[in-house]
């Protein structure tokens, strides 16, 4: 299951450092438990103690977990707060916004996001296309981002004092204003005119401050949205080479002029299939791979046939160790209301939450939090689905099975945690591993199949016994 870790990497403990065997007297595995044709939603099941077990007979399903072997330090886990989750979340009656805003960012009475994304001025999830300055205007002297003073910027107020202040916040770009690029219209893809470059680092630096002046700051950003992709919506395109130079010759330097050389940039932004050649080419130019904190990507490429490229994400981090790993958006799209229980939605995160992490990424962060009954609002019709969407008729919401498979995840697996070791010794299992910095471990395993499976998470020579409904997923923490 640990695939391409980069073994290499990992941290070898020496055995005064490492956990001592677990006391059987004194530790129990407690269960939680999402699944499919139950009532269970991240429900306490079992409360299981360990029990001496040596070598495991082939028969005996297991799932080992081996803290000594440790990898990556989580950053968090998160979603995204675009200009339609603001949109619907001013829809809903006041006890309902409070809902939303526990259900999310609460640790202990909802799923404990700590990670979140916002557009740049406007992306396909906003009402309409806009930008911060006057068309034309290079100089950037009409700057201003009044526009998301209605809604966006007290929605994410709000989702920051949910979180208790702890929420790192990165901001992405989907295209620069219309006058900057080649086709002279933010949607349809375009590249970005060379005599504007500078022009455009400046804004990135601008919303920045501007932001930062009410109360949000930015902790890092994405130099663009989906770089290779000529989308309907609002795009740009870049090769290699040319995000390769835009940052060492432009963004990167402003960015430190600026006095902003803290905040984290994240490079590609952009699907898995294409990731090693971007993070390659970027990274061999050492003035460009200054500048770059980690290798951003997204899930959309099995939409073109074939499965979720995992491997590449592995290759990356096996290549760039120093560099790290985040995946920066997915959804599942064609929004259709008779598919909002679909288990098949839910599955779709835990199966690329799992392998993401063990191919090395650090942090998680989904597309929107919050859509409303159609999909959207979204200006090019390109509804999708969310974990949670919000009937504006009713002011219901409708927590979808993605909500609760997120949770598995960003509710027991926290910032500064250590992903650890784990294999399941079975295909229809997956599962991750990581210990939290209280000392608590976290493991995902996730049922893929038919059948309730029975498995023992063995740990030292000792194991817990435990079962897992079809199509389930659970939390063993200890």
């Amino acid at each position: 299951m640990l695939g391409r870790t980069g073994i290499a990497n990992a941290e070898h403990l020496e055995p005064s450092e490492a956990f001592k065997p677990i006391s059987i007297e004194d530790r129990h595995v407690t269960v939680y438990a999402t699944a499919e044709n139950s009532d269970q939603r991240l429900t306490v099941t079992d409360n299981v103690p360990f029990t001496p077990l040596g070598q495991p007979l082939e028969t005996q399903v297991c799932v080992f977990v081996d803290p000594a072997k440790r990898f990556q330090t989580m950053l968090g886990i998160g979603g995204a707060l675009t200009d339609a989750a603001a949109e619907t979340f001013v829809k809903l009656p006041a006890p309902k916004q409070q809902e939303i805003l526990k259900a999310y960012f609460d640790a202990t009475g909802g799923i404990g996001y700590t990670l979140a994304r916002t557009n740049i001025h406007s992306c396909d999830f906003s009402s309409s296309s806009y930008t911060y300055v006057s068309e034309g205007d290079k100089e950037l002297r009409s700057f201003s981002i009044s526009h998301d003073m209605q809604f966006r910027i007290p929605f994410i107020k709000q989702a920051q004092q949910a979180a208790g202040g702890k929420l790192n916040i990165f901001a992405s770009p989907w295209s620069p204003p219309a006058f900057m690029k080649d086709n002279n219209n933010m949607l349809h893809g375009g590249k970005l005119k060379s005599d504007f470059y500078q022009s455009w680092a400046n804004y990135y630096t601008k919303f920045i401050k501007a932001y930062e002046q009410e109360g949000i700051p930015i902790w890092g950003l994405t130099i663009q949205n989906e770089p290779m992709a000529t989308q309907t919506w609002e795009s740009c395109v870049y090769s290699a080479e040319e995000e390769r130079d835009f940052l060492k010759n432009y963004l990167g330097p402003t960015m430190k002029r600026a006095g902003l050389a803290d905040k984290k940039i994240i490079a590609w932004d952009h699907n898995r299939d294409l990731i090693y050649q971007r993070a390659s080419t970027l990274l061999a130019d050492p003035k460009a791979a200054h500048y770059v904190w980690g290798i951003g990507f997204h899930w959309y490429e099995p939409w073109s046939g074939g499965e979720p490229m995992y491997d590449n994400v592995s290759l990356v981090h096996e290549s760039f160790p120093d560099k790290n790993l985040i995946f920066t958006e997915g959804c599942s799209d064609s929004f259709k209301a008779e598919r909002l229980h679909d288990w098949k939605l839910g599955e779709q995160y835990g199966r690329s939450m799992i392998h993401d992490f063990n191919s090395g990424a650090v942090g998680w962060t989904d597309w929107n939090i919050l859509l409303d009954e159609t999909g959207g609002p979204n200006h090019v019709k390109n509804f999708c689905f969310a974990p949670v969407h919000a009937d504006t008729k009713s002011g219901e919401l409708i927590y979808t099975n993605s909500y609760f498979y997120i949770g598995h995840f960003s509710k027991f697996i926290r910032p500064g945690a250590k992903r650890i070791a784990s294999s399941p010794s079975r295909s229809q299992l997956l599962s991750v591993a990581f210990i939290n910095p209280d000392g608590k471990m976290s493991v995902v395993v996730m049922n893929q199949s038919e059948k309730k499976i029975s498995y023992n998470l063995w740990i030292q020579g000792q194991a817990a016994s435990i079962s897992s409904l079809p199509h389930s997923i659970q939390t063993l923490v200890f």
